[in-house]
């Protein structure tokens, strides 16, 4: 069977944001519709995952919501669903950057995946930021983007502080994220740096492997679902990452299976063999470590997951993402 997996976001007023999420969430609950959903004051922000009957009847129903009447939802396929569970809670903002009085009607110019690509290829000069956290960017990238080295997106205006005088303000400035949000927000923090002219990719990566077929794309896409990476352009999918214990080229990234650490790194196939499915030597040793089948390359990470308390998953596992 094939799934539907939806990725969208819409800064629109929201006057209490718990009330709203709660009954979001029991709409979601009751059709058994996985995902996960952000919702503020200033707006919804979710990935969510069902057969395509149920995300048509999902799409009505936000498209029904007053300020949601023109959201855009990002479609792909899954052969499974890639949620484990359904989140659906009220956060300060819906996508984090810790800087006030931001809003997203002040943000860059708008360019639609083919103006893009044209700006690319017309010889114009410019600069590229990838506006991505650096364990996204270094499987998949657009050719010559800045890839600031960063974990979060809200270290991205710390960063910005740090380069402010090696990007010339009167140079045209390209921005892309996965699927549009974080450049909404990062585009108004550039413009009121002193940046003029500012433009972001419409739609992201994701729309942009549709319409242009990815074209300058390098690797694939990090998705923050069980999927974990997307081809974007299929004449160049290569591995661009690097095998964090065998040093071979991958865009495999994998959870350590020391539920303890549980960190995300790039492994090859044959290096998960080495330390068990772990990320080291040490977390092999773990008393906490999930058991690694050779043949699967697997760790059955959510049955095991349903064995530890809450507080020890909300310290060591349950993360959550931004598109």
């Amino acid at each position: 069977m094939s799934y539907e997996v939806l990725l969208y976001y819409q800064f629109f007023p929201i006057e209490d944001p718990t009330a709203f999420a709660k009954t979001h969430k029991k709409w979601l609950k009751e059709r058994g519709i996985l995902g996960r959903i952000y919702v503020s004051e200033e707006g919804i922000n979710g990935t969510i995952a069902g057969i395509p009957e149920q995300m048509k009847e999902y799409q009505e129903m936000v498209r029904a919501i007053p300020g949601c009447e023109t959201i855009e939802f990002k479609t792909d396929t899954s052969d499974f669903i890639p949620f484990a569970k359904l989140i659906c809670k009220a956060r300060k903002e819906i996508v984090s950057l810790h800087v006030d009085g931001v809003d997203p009607k002040e943000g860059g110019r708008y360019l639609a995946p083919r103006e893009w690509r044209q700006v690319m290829e017309s010889g114009e000069e410019y600069v590229m930021i990838d506006v991505r956290n650096d364990y996204e960017s270094k499987i998949g990238h657009f050719a010559g983007a800045i890839r600031p080295q960063v974990e979060n997106f809200y270290d991205f205006p710390k960063w910005l502080d740090e380069v402010e005088n090696e990007i010339p303000k009167d140079k045209k400035v390209l921005m892309y994220c996965t699927g549009g949000i974080r450049c909404e927000k990062f585009s108004v923090l550039m413009k009121k740096k002193g940046w003029d002219d500012v433009n972001q990719l419409h739609g992201g990566i994701l729309t942009y492997a549709k319409e242009e077929d990815g074209e300058h794309f390098l690797g694939k896409c990090f998705v923050f679902d069980d999927r974990l990476t997307v081809s974007v352009n299929p004449k160049a999918e290569e591995p661009i990452g690097v095998c964090e214990i065998s040093g071979q080229p991958s865009d495999t990234y994998v959870n350590c299976a020391n539920m303890e650490c549980n960190r995300l790194f790039i492994c090859c196939e044959k290096a998960l063999d080495i330390y068990d499915g772990c990320c080291s030597e040490e977390c092999m040793k773990s008393e906490y470590r999930r058991p690694y089948n050779p043949e699967t390359k697997l760790t059955p990470f959510r049955k095991w997951y349903n064995y530890f308390d809450d507080d020890f998953k909300k310290r060591n596992i349950d993360k959550s993402g931004v598109y």
